[in-house]
C-alpha cells in the first residue's frame, strides 16, 4: 500500500466511525476561558496606561526644573568696543 493509499484509508476510517461527543461543559469552559482572557488583556491595558501617564508626568516635572527651552548663560561677556 502506498503512502496515499494509506493516508486515504486512514481518512475513510474516521469518517465512517462514530462522531466525537462534545463535552456537555464545552461551553461553560470556554466562557471562562474567555473571562480570564479577557481580564489579562484588561489589566495589561490599565497598566500600560498607567506606565504612559507615569512617564508624561516624570517627563513634566523634568522639563519644568531644567526648563530646556531657555538659552543657557554666556560663560565670557561680549568684547567691549566702544570703551
Amino acid at each position: 500500500m502506498s503512502l496515499p493509499d494509506r493516508k486515504e484509508d486512514e481518512v475513510r476510517r474516521m469518517l465512517e466511525g462514530p462522531h466525537p461527543a462534545v463535552p456537555p461543559d464545552l461551553a461553560a469552559r470556554a466562557v471562562q476561558r474567555g473571562q480570564r482572557i479577557h481580564g489579562r488583556h484588561r489589566a495589561v491595558r490599565t497598566a500600560g496606561w498607567v506606565l504612559l501617564l507615569a512617564a508624561a508626568l516624570a517627563f513634566a516635572v523634568w522639563a519644568a526644573v531644567a526648563e530646556p527651552w531657555l538659552v543657557p548663560p554666556a560663560d565670557t561677556t561680549p568684547p567691549l568696543d566702544g570703551w
